[in-house]
């Protein structure tokens, strides 16, 4: 007989882990050596089972502890699973195997009605219905219960009948090597039943499409990403089972003045060189309607003037965020006789009183050509 493996040998864990620890070692092994990722394989099979009998002694205070003194020999005796199959490692270990992780690997068939799909559309929004929130209401295309035959999808006055192929059971099990590991029955797709005379209004399926109608509301300061959630309103389910659930994408559709980033707004507004200069009171959009603001004299192009609590609402409630208003000195492209007399004469007065910022420019461009040019006065390429 095979000299059994150290069990934390098995795990590949150090002596001294946590029981979580182990816990998460037996799921990546399990993963690693079940039978269906291995098919034909003998060793596989029997390291899946190992596995398991590893797990079930280190995982309880009081075995691991007689583990760890007398070894093997001191589980003579101790109440372990005897595990034949997969299906008798699930039924010892279904916590483990919860969640879905496994359960699908294992081929167990679900239990009870299986709920509805869930199903996603897009739903096209204003940025002022994002701002203050809304109700829009919606067509969305699904299925409903066969009103002929009541959803069994059988034939007013007929009943279904119990698979001959599976009798009933829903799965059908196969042998593979060491194991058995049950899959979904082919001839019922794991109903247990089939119609032989299927209602002819719904041709056997126990559901008809239908046009429904939707009340969804909508959130202040949700944002193009953003998933709603519909419970029950997604495609019919088994007979006594729930909807799946709708989810609804939200797009925010581009707006002519304001451009969003997080919760603030970015608004850019043109005014002209003596507004900038001198300075004023400007009107600016906001999401409440227009609004004056006051431009400090000496603005210059690409400067941003801030309306805290302006912008977008928080989804979660938080402080709301700015306006933020981004001023555009515009250049005229058609002058006057007038206009252009008065700048070549604004031209004059600026060339006898150059700003010293503009001195010190001029004065880094000159040196800077004078670094390009050699001794013999050439530009080298």
């Amino acid at each position: 007989m095979a000299t059994k493996r150290d069990y934390y040998e098995v795990l590949e864990v150090r002596r001294e882990v946590t029981v979580d620890d182990i816990k998460k070692a037996y799921r990546t092994m399990a993963l690693k050596w079940h039978p269906d990722k291995n098919p034909g394989n003998p060793e596989a099979e029997m390291k899946f089972k190992e596995a398991a009998e590893a797990y079930e002694v280190l995982s309880d205070q009081n075995k691991r502890a007689r583990y760890d003194r007398y070894g093997h020999a001191g589980m003579d005796g101790a109440a372990t699973h005897n595990f034949n199959n997969a299906e008798d490692i699930m039924s010892a270990f279904g916590d483990i195997f919860g969640g879905g992780l496994f359960g699908d690997m294992f081929g167990q068939r679900r239990k009870g009605p299986r709920p509805g799909q869930d199903l996603l559309m897009r739903l096209d929004i204003e940025l002022l219905e994002a701002a203050r929130g809304s109700t829009r209401t919606v067509e969305i295309k699904r299925h409903k219960a066969c009103g002929d035959c009541n959803g069994s999808g059988a034939k007013k006055g007929t009943v279904a009948t119990t698979c001959n192929y599976c009798a009933g059971q829903g799965q059908v099990v196969q042998s593979r090597g060491f194991f058995q590991v049950a899959t979904t029955c082919p001839s019922c797709g794991g109903e247990g039943v089939r119609i032989t005379d299927p209602c002819t209004t719904c041709r056997g399926q126990g559901r008809v499409p239908e046009t429904h109608t939707v009340s969804v509301p909508i959130p202040a300061g949700v944002d193009t990403g953003n998933r709603l959630q519909l419970r029950n309103q997604g495609e019919l389910g088994d007979l006594g089972a729930p909807r799946g659930t709708l989810f609804i994408q939200i797009q925010v559709k581009k707006h002519p003045f304001f451009e969003r980033q997080g919760n603030d707004l970015i608004c850019q507004v043109p005014i002209s060189f003596p507004q900038a200069a001198l300075g004023g009171e400007l009107k600016v959009p906001t999401l409440e309607g227009t609004e004056r603001i006051q431009i400090p004299k000496g603005t210059q192009s690409g400067d941003v003037l801030k309306l805290r609590g302006r912008g977008m609402p928080d989804l979660n409630g938080r402080v709301r965020g700015d306006e933020l208003v981004e001023v555009l000195i515009e250049t005229p492209k058609h002058l006057t006789p007038r206009q252009e007399e008065l700048l070549r004469e604004l031209a004059d007065l600026e060339h006898e009183h150059v700003s010293t910022k503009r001195k010190g420019f001029f004065e880094k461009l000159k040196d800077y050509f004078t670094e390009d040019v050699d001794e013999s006065g050439a530009t080298p390429i």
